[in-house]
């Protein structure tokens, strides 16, 4: 049986950021078994969503709140 390691998910994608955005400010969207969630290098965790598309969105409003 193997052992499963909570809290360890696969990057899905990373969105291509342009210059504007702050350095310390880059999302990336986590897969967590069923979940999808976003985080920031800022250390920002967004909540763990079904739809990516709302992963997605999450990290976008976490941007442009940051800027």
């Amino acid at each position: 049986m193997r052992k499963r390691l909570l809290g360890v998910g696969n990057v899905v994608a990373v969105a291509q950021q342009d210059d504007s955005t702050p350095r310390n400010h880059r999302t990336t969207t986590i897969e967590q078994g069923r979940f999808c969630l976003a985080r920031c290098t800022c250390g920002w965790k967004g909540p763990a969503r079904r739809a990516r598309s709302l992963a997605r969105a999450d990290a976008e409003g976490h941007l442009s709140a940051a800027a």
